[in-house]
């Protein structure tokens, strides 16, 4: 099974963290980061600058990578998890994605994908990681069933290079 990359983006302002609530598409009704698949011959770097300008109406300024987060053995997918301290542009409701700041004490983890509620603190802290979760189900073609985390690996690190 070919695993694909796939981008996330955590807005990040004063102790609060910008999240969608996904309209449509995989993870439908999930509030997540914003991000997705790559197009043809785009970096991940670039995937993840153009989804956040098509899904929040923001321009990536001031930006790392924080995490690299596998899911194989679930669902074919390695998410690259960018955080965002500074950008251009006013934040904007998309076709996919309708956004809402969440100070860090008041993030909706029961209406995210399972594993977040594992790894999100150290990302809004500014932790750098590698991660793999497993989930219950490995059926759950769009994303969408609750599916709950069975097993996990995250491992704090220096570099993501």
């Amino acid at each position: 099974m070919e695993i694909r990359d796939v981008t996330n983006v955590l807005f990040i302002k004063e102790e609060k963290v910008l999240l969608g609530l996904k309209k449509r598409g995989f993870g439908a009704q999930k509030y997540n980061g914003f991000g997705g698949k790559l197009k043809s011959g785009e970096s991940i770097e670039a995937a993840a600058l153009r989804e956040a300008k098509e899904e929040a109406g923001l321009k990536m300024v001031e930006y790392y990578k924080a995490a690299e987060i596998d899911f194989a053995d679930s669902y074919p997918l390695r998410m690259h998890l960018f955080v965002c301290t500074k950008w251009d542009g006013e934040v904007e409701e998309s076709d996919e994605m309708i956004p809402a700041w969440f100070p860090f004490d008041k993030i909706p983890l029961d209406e995210m994908w399972d594993d977040d509620k594992y790894w999100i603190n150290l990302a809004l802290s500014g932790k750098k990681f590698r991660a793999s979760f497993v989930f219950e189900n490995n059926d759950d073609l769009d994303g969408t069933a609750p599916n709950s985390v069975v097993s996990y690996s995250i491992k704090v690190v220096d570099s993501l290079n």
